[in-house]
């Protein structure tokens, strides 16, 4: 799963855990942005044993919906790829502070060039304007890490590529070059295509890499949820 952590999630099924025959156990095992749930049982007849954990999986796949976006050993930029090519969308970013490390997850899926046309590491402001036609007036009233900026950033490389969707992120990875208006952690992503797009602002910790991979995480779901949401391709 992703999207929500792990107390959210036990909360959404405790209904269910509550009912789980006394053999089948459950175990959350969370990481950066995202929360395994593992079913295990014990005992002698296999059969009612896979049966038992086969119900229970489905009553919470049905409670927990979008948030589910795999099963075993499916990863995230696996579950992205999967869908848009069912959908036959191609993928474009523009990346700032994550330097990369999207399209990295991106294209560390075989057969991702079918559906990820490209990216832009915008890292300096400058490469933000010439390249991504991020306005001079955006950055000087609202800064390189805003809202305004970010949608800029993605109505760009969607214009750039000629892509159905993308996503755009600029922020403050740490543990340097925070302020009291932005502090280190601050983070702003725009998703979408160009006809719907949206934003959201993450405000994490201190630590660069933890940062840079749950923002990464946060990216690849956001994708995986729009193509879903919006019924594309």
């Amino acid at each position: 799963t992703a999207g929500e952590g792990e107390s959210r999630i036990a909360l959404k099924i405790e209904g269910i855990v509550a009912e789980l025959p006394e053999p089948i156990k459950i175990a959350y095992l969370p990481s950066l942005g995202s929360v395994r749930l593992r079913l295990t049982g014990k005992g002698k007849d296999r059969q009612k044993l896979q049966r038992d954990i086969d119900m229970a999986s489905e009553r919470i796949v049905n409670i927990l919906d979008d948030l589910v976006y795999g099963y075993g050993d499916t990863l995230l930029e696996d579950a992205l790829g999967i869908i848009a090519k069912e959908s036959g969308v191609q993928l474009s970013l523009a990346e700032s502070c994550t330097g990369g490390h999207i399209a990295h997850k991106i294209t560390s899926v075989s057969g991702s060039s079918a559906y990820f046309k490209g990216g832009v590491v915008a890292y300096a402001n400058e490469i933000k304007e010439q390249v991504l036609g991020v306005s001079p007036k955006t950055l000087e009233a609202c800064g390189a890490v805003s809202e305004q900026t970010v949608l800029e950033m993605l109505s760009g490389v969607l214009k750039l590529t000629n892509t159905d969707i993308g996503a755009s992120i600029t922020g403050i990875a740490g543990p340097t070059g925070g302020s009291p208006e932005k502090p280190v952690g601050t983070i702003w992503i725009a998703y979408g295509s160009a006809e719907k797009q949206e934003s959201i602002k993450l405000l994490l910790g201190k630590d660069r890499l933890k940062n840079i991979e749950y923002a990464t995480v946060v990216v690849l779901n956001l994708l995986r949820k729009f193509i879903r949401d919006n019924k594309l391709g």
